[in-house]
């Protein structure tokens, strides 16, 4: 296996500042306006302690280098001036179709490398931040965009044919050991066996009924019952409720930490094999027939 190491990094590294040039502030004292290429960021109006990250990678806000570079700069830009940020998606019918599979696609172990500790550096800001997160799911979530979804405090998803859920095993590999272990906090070890092995995506009501998410409603009322559902949250004193998040999430963010390059070695192992890489070639020529 080649071992990937941290400084072969480093020019992403470097580069990510740049992207803070991006942000456009408005001079309106009660809105703040965070944006990239890929996504928005903005302040309600009329609460400044609630932000809205907004998905807007056309077609189906696949996660690219740089989709998750930006989404791991703002939240930690938002860390410093809002309480929770709700994430959700302008595609319509579609929340997060997942990783970029041409960043996997006949890639190299080096750039495969620098992706995927972009990926890693995301799910441990998304995961671990101290902000309340809030998934507002407006339509079909399966592989990454699921496991944003489950990085969240809070589920809401859309009613209706969309479905949510890991299917990596359809692409002929594995959702990545911290990912696994996601699904088994959040919908117990035999139904995540079950899942994972079979590639399942779940409809709305089944998502439901396994706790994939924690409720239901009309698509055209997510948004405002997430918004909802935050102000729930923020009733409750930050440092109690940071501390108890934290405390709940260390252990599983930490073994990921310590284990980082093993992980990427591992994954690449797996992903640059020649059958795999078959598999995702003719899954990239069916989305090309569409």
């Amino acid at each position: 296996m080649v071992i990937i190491g941290l400084r072969n990094l480093s020019f992403l590294r470097r580069s990510l500042p740049c992207r803070l040039s991006a942000i456009a502030i408005s001079g309106q004292a009660s809105r703040r306006s965070l944006s990239t290429d890929l996504i928005t960021v903005e302040t309600e109006p009329d609460n400044k302690d609630i932000a809205i990250l907004t998905m807007c990678r056309k077609p189906v806000n696949s996660m690219n280098g740089q989709m998750l570079t930006d989404m791991t700069l703002t939240l930690k830009e938002l860390e410093k001036t809002s309480r929770g940020v709700i994430l959700t998606s302008t595609v319509r019918n579609v929340f997060a179709a997942g990783l970029d599979i041409n960043e996997l696609y006949k890639t190299t172990p080096e750039r495969f490398g620098e992706f995927w500790s972009l990926f890693q550096d995301m799910w441990m800001t998304l995961y671990g931040t101290p902000l309340v997160t809030i998934a507002a799911i407006n339509g079909h979530s399966p592989a990454g965009g699921c496991v944003l979804a489950m990085s969240c405090d809070y589920r809401i998803m859309a009613r209706g044919k969309y479905t949510i859920g890991l299917n990596e095993a359809l692409l002929g590999f594995m959702a990545p050991s911290w990912v696994m272990n996601l699904m088994k906090l959040t919908i117990g070890n035999r139904e995540s066996e079950k899942a994972l092995s079979l590639g399942k995506l779940y409809g709305c009501d089944q998502a439901l009924e396994v706790g994939l998410v924690d409720e239901l409603c009309d698509p055209d009322e997510v948004l405002a019952r997430a918004k909802a559902e935050m102000n729930k949250w923020l009733k409750i004193a930050d440092e109690g409720r940071r501390l108890t998040k934290s405390m709940l999430r260390k252990d599983t963010i930490d073994k990921l930490a310590s284990t980082r390059r093993q992980n990427i070695d591992f994954m690449a192992s797996i992903i640059l094999q020649p059958s795999v890489q078959e598999v995702m070639g003719n899954y990239l020529q069916s989305l090309k027939k569409k």
